[in-house]
């Protein structure tokens, strides 16, 4: 449990450092609030992005000048024309050794994922993807719109379901926004039999040991793996510094049959083409220049533990308090739940709901905002495509605010539901006082 004070002197650590990495520092008080956190810490985003412009603008897109190599904290990067050749040095986003071939930056996570199987449609005439439940919505879209010749296998729990067939490539959509048992499930599968992997890290922290576990298992199998992210999400300490995205290709020679890993290399070579073609090179502005330092990786890992401890709490009361209305409340990563409105809603309707929770919610003074993604230093809800039952349902994503603060959005959230969906409110049971101390 953190107490109020004790999540006001960590967040003015992460102010301190974003403010660290101006030339001239603001001048910034211990903030007293969250209102004030959340400000301060979007003030100082906005200076950082304005003085990386001020100092670099001879560095345009069609990169006339060059008194030097341009840099955003850590990270160097040179290009010319149009970013279409960008080479990009620095340390790595992950928190631990995956021993990259490369990594291919750029402008989101789905220009990331968009160029991969894009190259890979470019290297192989048919394949199948076999497809975890609860995937992102737009990769399944993209798939079934743009690289067709790819069949698209929807999975309940694991590749174990899907008999071997050897005259096809087999590709697995590992994605973190997978149900925790799919996850499971998926990793206690042994001789998986596949081609690829493809594992869009984007709902964990990229020193979260189950990305680890997943690069092991694949490993284990001698099967060649690719790691995806959006970095808009986690990796910028709550705010949205920018749009950036990575394609990763790990190396294991040692370990992969040498058709696969030569079929891996051609991949990073045809998705680093299929990026510059289709102009989705990463913008150097947007990567933050704070990432690399000690100090950001603990206040990362202890904003990550908070917001995981916060999730917990909440599948526990809506569990207990809208048994009937909770869609999903264990996801593999634990940013965020899921309500199932029901009466079945389209995206419009769904978005309404949404909108009016957070409207009631905010009028009594509670932090839920009408905010699509997760991460963010204040709790959002959204409407979301579950792709597991094919339906709309409300999003919460649960922020890393003050123990007995997030427990009273929480309660609020359950008492909205169930008068406004109409759901018998459960009574609390007798260890629910454990919420509220």
């Amino acid at each position: 449990m953190e107490t109020l004070e004790a999540y006001l002197d960590r967040k003015y650590e992460e102010i301190t450092l974003l403010n660290g990495f101006l030339d001239t520092p603001l001048a910034l008080r211990h903030p007293t609030s969250v209102v004030e956190v959340i400000e301060q810490k979007f003030h100082i985003a906005a200076a950082l992005k304005a003085q990386h412009a001020l100092h670099d603008w001879a560095f345009t897109e069609t990169a006339w000048a060059h008194p030097g190599r341009l840099r955003a904290g850590p990270f160097t990067f040179s290009y010319d024309y149009q970013r279409a050749d960008l080479e990009v040095r620095g340390p790595s986003f992950y928190d631990h050794s995956t021993s990259a071939n490369q990594t291919i930056y750029t402008s989101s996570g789905m220009a990331a994922i968009s160029a991969l199987l894009l190259a890979f449609a470019r290297l192989v005439s048919e394949a199948d993807i076999l497809v975890l439940p609860g995937a992102y919505g737009e990769t399944l879209e993209l798939i079934e719109n743009h690289v067709r010749q790819f069949r698209l296998v929807r999975l309940k729990s694991s590749p174990d379901e899907v008999a071997f067939c050897a005259d096809r490539p087999r590709i697995l959509l590992f994605d973190s926004c997978t149900p925790a048992a799919a996850f499971e499930a998926t990793l206690g599968c042994a001789r998986p039999r596949l081609d690829l992997v493809i594992f869009d890290t984007t709902c964990f922290s990229t020193g979260s040991g189950r990305i680890r576990r997943v690069v092991n298992w694949a490993r284990r199998w001698k099967v060649p793996i690719a790691l995806v992210r959006s970095h808009t999400k986690l990796d910028s300490l709550g705010v949205e510094y920018g749009r950036l995205g990575s394609a990763v290709f790990v190396a294991c020679e040692e370990l992969v049959a040498p058709a696969k890993q030569e079929r891996l290399e051609d991949l990073a070579n045809e998705t680093r083409n299929a990026v510059r073609l289709f102009g989705g090179a990463a913008v150097p502005a947007h990567f933050p220049p704070y990432v690399g330092t000690k100090a950001y990786r603990a206040l990362t890992d202890r904003r990550m533990a908070a917001i995981l401890r916060n999730s917990r709490r909440t599948a526990r009361r809506f569990a207990s308090g809208l048994a009937g209305s909770s869609a999903e409340l264990h996801f593999a990563h634990g940013l965020y739940v899921t309500l199932a409105p029901k009466r079945m809603l389209d995206e419009k309707q769904t978005k309404q709901v949404a909108a009016d929770l957070c409207d009631d919610l905010r009028s009594a003074g509670l932090p839920l905002r009408h905010a699509g993604s997760f991460g963010f230093d204040f709790g959002a809800a959204e409407w979301f495509r579950d792709t597991s039952c094919n339906r709309h349902v409300v999003r919460i994503a649960v922020p890393d605010l003050p123990t007995l603060l997030w427990d009273q959005v929480a309660r609020a959230v359950v008492e909205w539901w169930s008068t406004h969906e109409g759901e018998p409110q459960q009574p609390y049971r007798a260890d629910d006082h454990a919420y509220s101390q």
